[in-house]
């Protein structure tokens, strides 16, 4: 699938958490992922916002590698499970999603040196389940690794009771912009 390297609107940003390994702000050795949600190309506003695309934004370090300078594959399935499970977020913002199946496809190295995009949607939605498709997308448009899940809608009490959402669970104050190319 090809994924468009025009900039898109950002409708809002999605909250962090404090240890999450993908999107934790205080762990060390985290990604300290950013979500946005983006506008959709659709012909409508409320098509646009109905629907709707989380962008998600990392930053790896040298830990997060395999090879020299390369993205460890466990890391990419990582940030795109994470991406594809919040973009239920969009519709449903109580709903999380528990990875039930998850089928990973590996096109293109990601290089760890530039900033990684993955571009995530739903594209089946019922009242138990969802599923959904994503995307790395590299600096110049290839799409390097590409993921399809399916995930148990739950609420957050149910995964994690023992979670104190005010200090586990927070908005990104790191700013919004505009527009975010993807």
């Amino acid at each position: 699938m090809a994924v468009s390297d025009r900039r898109r609107r950002v409708l809002a940003v999605q909250n962090v958490s404090r240890m999450c390994l993908v999107c934790g702000v205080d762990n060390p050795y985290g990604l300290h992922a950013r979500f946005y949600v983006l506008e959709t190309e659709s012909a409508t506003a409320d098509e646009a916002s109905a629907a709707g695309e989380l962008l998600g934004v990392f930053a790896p370090g040298v830990e997060h590698q395999s090879y020299p300078g390369r993205l460890h594959g466990g890391i990419s399935s990582a940030i795109l499970d994470e991406t594809i499970g919040r973009a239920i977020l969009i519709t449903h913002p109580d709903v999380w999603g528990v990875t039930a199946e998850f089928t990973v496809r590996f096109r293109a190295p990601v290089p760890l040196r530039e900033e990684i995009r993955a571009v995530a949607r739903i594209t089946r939605d019922t009242s138990r389940l969802f599923e959904g498709t994503g995307e790395i997308v590299l600096d110049d448009g290839t799409v390097a690794v590409e993921a399809r899940g399916k995930y148990v809608k739950m609420v957050l009490d149910d995964i994690a009771p023992e979670m104190s959402r005010d200090s586990e669970w927070f908005p990104d104050t790191r700013g919004r912009p505009r527009q975010i190319k993807i």
